[in-house]
């Protein structure tokens, strides 16, 4: 995975992923997931894998997207699983991450939901 910068508290995987995709450096956003993570993206379908999931942000980062810094809700942890989540701030649905801790003590994703929609569909 190279020497990207770890996530050493939950909270931290959601700044390098903003650091990363503004970038360009889809390599660097996958090594912010587990190797056999899940996330749901594109809406409607699921990417598993570390290399499928680089795979993807290569083309959604061609198209040089910008992403801004979300500040995040209250994390819960425990045992060594956390819940991670931001509200999107143009206020559509929300996003969260179930992010494991490793061996070394670092943070990486497990499964990622990037978008979820209000039921009612208004948001």
């Amino acid at each position: 995975m190279g020497e990207y910068e770890k996530a050493m508290r939950p909270e931290d995987l959601t700044r390098l992923f903003v650091e990363r995709s503004n970038a360009g450096d889809a390599a660097g956003v996958a090594a912010l997931y587990e190797e056999n993570a899940v996330m749901a993206y594109p809406p409607g379908q699921v990417t598993v894998g570390r290399e499928a999931i680089r795979e993807l942000w290569e083309k959604v980062l061609a198209h040089r997207p910008q992403f801004t810094p979300e500040p995040p809700l209250p994390t819960l942890a425990a045992d060594g699983i956390a819940l991670t989540a931001t509200p999107p701030k143009d206020g559509a649905g929300a996003r969260a991450q179930v992010v494991r801790q490793q061996p070394d003590g670092s943070w990486l994703r497990l499964l990622d939901q990037p978008e979820f929609q209000r039921p009612d569909g208004e948001g």
